[in-house]
């Protein structure tokens, strides 16, 4: 048997030899080894939909997140009544003056019809405002929840697994939506009773809570099931084996593998969560005025669709794009981590 050469026992040798040297590192340099981060990374940046969806995505957070330094700049607040301030700018019955709800160079998306007359452009942006950080920590908590829960089931197994089970269950077979509207009054109520003022941080809160309470379920059970199965893999016994701690094997050998459904899972359930706590407020059961949002947009505007039809627009347009072009970006993300769901 013959001795490796010193060139075979470096590894920084060129193993074409000298003569090939230069187009041989190349061939090294092209064939880098790339970690599956890396390349869903560079297939979402080859496809052109997730990108101009990132970017749209981007900006409505921007903007929502930017809007009194915005509404600074622009001169205008959300709760001034300019319509009462300065007469010219409705008729006798309160509707805006001039096309298209009033759109102007002073106001960019026109004034509120109905006498007040305030900015929908500061409207616009703070109810983004409102409801995209309600729903972000909606998602992030239910996350949370779901995570812990549907790994607790399917990992411990035995009686967590059972009644983790039944109560998962019973909470899924609630009518979601209505159980939304139906609990958000009674969780306030249960601190301030009818007729009290309640502060605007604690109706946000309510509304997380109960969208929290009734929206982990289908996240824990999904991780549940891929828990049952992983934890019968040969990696899982050999970390046992090691003595390795069941936290441990949870941090170390489940996550790694069950990440790329949790963020999945995670994209695409935040754009319900916005539609819901929209669909809340709209229902009068969320944000109450003079706090803007999404949903009160909705429900000022509904009255004058066939008379000021930009005013119902203006939050329709905005919440239809965040949406379509977030669940497009879910697509784009679950395609670009597991390429063998893609379209």
């Amino acid at each position: 048997m013959t001795m490796p050469t010193e060139a075979a026992l470096d590894p920084t040798a060129d193993p074409a030899g000298a003569e090939g040297g230069p187009a041989s590192g190349s061939k090294n340099a092209e064939l880098v080894g790339r970690s599956p981060g890396q390349l869903a990374w560079i297939r979402i940046k080859r496809d052109k939909v997730a990108v101009i969806c990132a970017v749209i995505v981007a900006l409505f957070f921007v903007v929502a997140y930017s809007a009194p330094l915005i509404a600074k700049l622009y001169g205008k607040n959300p709760y001034t009544p300019y319509g009462l301030v300065d007469p010219n700018l409705t008729d006798a019955s309160g509707m805006p003056l001039g096309s298209f709800g009033g759109i102007s160079s002073q106001y960019w998306l026109g004034i509120e019809p109905g006498g007040l007359g305030r900015d929908v452009f500061t409207l616009l942006i703070y109810g983004m405002r409102t409801t995209l950080t309600i729903s972000v920590l909606a998602t992030i908590l239910s996350t949370v929840l779901g995570v812990g829960l549907g790994l607790a089931q399917g990992y411990l197994g035995g009686k967590a697994d059972y009644w983790l089970g039944r109560i998962s269950d019973l909470l899924m077979a609630f009518p979601q939506q209505l159980f939304f509207i139906a609990f958000t009054p009674v969780v306030i109520a249960l601190f301030y009773p009818p007729g009290n003022a309640v502060p605007t941080w604690f109706r946000g809160t309510a509304l997380i809570v109960v969208q929290v309470a009734l929206g982990w379920m289908g996240l824990g059970r999904l991780l549940r099931g891929m828990t049952l199965s992983l934890r019968e893999r040969e990696f899982i016994e050999a970390a046992k084996i090691a003595g390795a701690s069941p936290w441990r094997i949870i941090r170390k050998e489940l996550m790694p593998n069950l990440g790329t459904t949790i963020l999945v899972q995670t994209t695409l359930s935040l754009s319900g969560f916005v539609t819901t706590e929209a669909g809340l407020s709209f229902l009068g059961v969320g944000m109450v005025d003079p706090t803007p949002d999404w949903g009160r947009l909705f429900q000022d505007a509904a009255p004058y669709y066939q008379t000021d039809l930009a005013f119902l627009l203006v939050p329709g347009l905005s919440l239809m794009i965040f949406t379509i072009a977030f669940n497009l970006l879910g697509d784009s993300v679950r395609d670009a981590l597991d390429p063998k769901t893609a379209r």
